[in-house]
Parts: structure tokens; C-alpha cells; sequence
């Protein structure tokens, strides 16, 4: 199957495009290194010993998006490409419901133009809202506490009315948890931009020295040690959901909906305590006061995924601290040092070593 993947040469999108190659998929990488780098997918055609055809496109870009996906002509779409940090959204909702719900629906437009009609979302937990019913299913109401999240919830509803009005569209929405972790090797994992937005990677950067000490949002929340808890999902488990749902899309029509999450959850201060057994140095931390809208725990209920998909997260946190300390360790910088200039076409090609 040929497979496109928008955002591939992200966080998420990397481990899932080297998961692809290595079951045999064709695989195209659609990203505009807004947040990422090519070097992520160099790393992932080396490790897999398999090419990758990669195009420098911005969804927003609907003209270049069109005339790629009809040239391109792939079987599927895993969509991945979007804006993620929730603070910024607050900042900046229109940058947010610009870039995620106008380049959605623009990529539906070109998919429809190359008769492509089979999509993998990446959805998010946060379409869940402030919900305290854990754990969370499928059926939990929907709502959101900011413009990220509701970016989420209007593509999904986006995407459910799509399905209902075409029958030929094949559709699955993924609402995952916290992903961490990173590839087993060492050569691909998370490497945020700035200072980071989610826990582990900032727990990761105060280990290896390049920040001071960790900010606990709260300490008094009614979980056993005070501090949040939160279903950490090791990135190689979610690629391998993303795997499963494309097989069961394969066969199947309309709109999909599965949790991705292992089931049970960690606090922040156990998260804390994993990275220093493994890593063998100290992390400071501080209490500080609660974020507006973060909730006392939050797990999912994987049981769908794994009753119709035969999908199990199988990787424990401290599995997840080990890769993720082996990727900071050996790249304590991120990928390179000029990855945060955008890259023209022509580079990307001699980056990359292609004809």
C-alpha cells in the first residue's frame, strides 16, 4: 500500500513512516519543517535500508497540495500535520483554527481530487474536555477547554459528517494520550522546538543539563502523591495503533473512533523518580501552582482498540524513560543545530542524498 503521511518528518510521524517502511509500505512524507527536521526521515531511511519519497508542502498550500497528491497518488492518508501546543493556541486561536482546520480541510479536497478516501486522524484526548468519568471510552462527551483542543473537535466532527454524507470515505479518528518515549536505537525521538510544552521531554532536558529544574503544575490534587496524573503512551506502541487502524480500514467503511492510551496512569512525581533511577542524575523540581483547566487524572479505556483492532499498548514507563533518556543522551541537542532554518527543496534533496 502506498501511504502518505502528512507531518512525517515529526515526532509521531517519523516512528510511524519507519514502522510503515518496515511492513512493507510505500511510503510519501508530506511536512513544511514548521516543527521538524529533515534529518528525522534521513535517520529513518538508514535505519530501515528503504527509500522515502519526501515533498517540502505546506497544507495551507492548496494549489502545490493538489498537484502533489494527484501525482503522488497514494492508497492512504495518516494525518499528522498540525499546530500542538495549547498555551500558543490560547495566544493565538486564529494561527491554530487556520493551520489545522482550513490544511484538514484542504487536504480533503486534494484527497478527493486524487480519489484517495481513506484517512487516519490524529485526534487527541483533549476533545474529552475537563471530563472526571475515568476511565475515559469513546463515549465520553466531547467538549473542549482551548483552541487546540477545539481544532481537534471540529475535525472530528468535520470527519464524522464527511463519512455520513460519502460512503466511500474510510475514516478512523485516533484520540491518544501523553506520547513519549522514543525509537529503541536511540536516532529518533522528540525534539521540541524552544522550551517544551509536555512533561517528559522538559523532565529529559533538565536531566541532561540544559535546564534547571522541573515546574509541578500543583500539589494538591486528591491522587496519591498531590501531582497529576496523566496514560504516558510510548511512541512505538501509538505508531503501531496508527498500523493497525490503516489494516482495519482496509476493510471496512465510514467513521472510527478508538482511544490509544495504556490504561493506567502516572504522576508527575513517579515520572520524575523513573528518570532519575535511569539516568542516574538528580532532577530538581518545584511546586508551583495549578494550570487553569488541568484536571486531577486523566487514563484512557484502551479496550476498543484492542477488541476491534487487536491493539495493545505494550511498553511500561520505565521502558519509556530508558528510550527516551538513550535519545536525549545521544543527541543532546536535538537533531543538528541549524534544523530550525527551513530547508529549500534543493536541500532537502542533497540532504537527503536522493537523485
Amino acid at each position: 500500500m502506498h501511504v502518505l503521511v502528512t507531518g512525517g518528518a515529526g515526532y509521531i510521524g517519523s516512528h510511524t513512516v519507519l514502522q510503515l517502511l518496515q511492513e512493507g509500505h510505500q511510503v510519501s512524507v508530506l511536512d513544511n519543517f514548521s516543527n521538524s527536521s529533515p534529518e528525522s526521515i534521513r535517520r529513518v531511511i538508514e535505519l530501515s535500508g528503504l527509500s522515502v519519497n519526501l515533498h517540502k508542502v505546506d497544507l495551507l498550500d492548496e494549489d502545490l497540495l493538489k498537484a502533489t497528491l494527484v501525482s503522488a497518488k497514494p492508497d492512504a492518508v495518516i494525518h499528522f500535520a498540525g499546530l500542538k501546543a495549547v498555551g500558543e493556541s490560547v495566544s493565538q486561536p486564529l494561527k491554530y483554527y487556520r493551520n489545522n482546520v482550513t490544511g484538514t480541510l484542504n487536504l480533503l479536497d486534494a484527497m478527493g481530487l486524487a480519489g484517495c478516501r481513506t484517512l487516519v486522524f490524529s485526534s487527541s484526548a483533549t476533545v474529552y474536555g475537563e471530563s472526571v468519568a475515568l476511565p475515559l471510552v469513546e463515549a465520553t462527551p466531547r467538549s473542549a477547554t482551548n483552541p487546540y483542543g477545539r481544532t481537534k473537535l471540529h475535525i472530528e466532527e468535520m470527519l464524522e459528517e464527511l463519512g455520513a454524507s460519502d460512503e466511500r470515505w474510510s475514516i478512523a479518528n485516533l484520540r491518544y494520550f501523553n506520547p513519549v518515549g522514543a525509537h529503541e536505537s536511540g536516532q529518533i525521538g522528540e525534539d521540541p522546538q524552544g522550551v517544551p510544552n509536555n512533561l517528559m521531554p522538559y523532565v529529559a532536558q533538565v536531566a541532561i543539563g540544559r535546564r534547571d529544574k522541573v515546574s509541578v503544575y500543583g500539589g494538591d490534587y486528591q491522587t496519591p502523591d498531590g501531582t497529576g496524573v496523566r496514560d504516558y503512551i510510548h511512541v512505538e506502541d501509538l505508531a503501531a495503533g496508527h498500523l493497525a487502524a490503516l489494516d482495519f480500514l482496509r476493510k471496512s467503511v465510514g467513521v472510527h473512533v478508538w482511544n490509544l492510551g495504556t490504561g493506567a496512569g502516572s504522576s508527575v512525581l513517579e515520572v520524575i523518580d523513573a528518570f532519575r533511577r535511569v539516568s542516574g542524575q538528580p532532577v530538581a523540581y518545584e511546586i508551583v501552582d495549578r494550570r487553569l483547566g488541568d484536571v486531577a487524572e486523566s487514563y484512557a479505556n484502551p479496550e476498543k482498540a484492542r477488541l476491534e483492532l487487536g491493539w495493545k499498548a505494550e511498553r511500561g514507563l520505565e521502558q519509556m524513560v530508558e528510550d527516551m533518556w538513550r535519545w536525549q543522551k545521544q543527541n543532546p541537542l536535538g537533531f543538528e543545530a541549524d534544523h530550525l532554518l527551513e530547508p529549500t527543496d534543493e536541500e532537502i534533496v542533497a540532504y537527503l542524498g536522493r537523485e
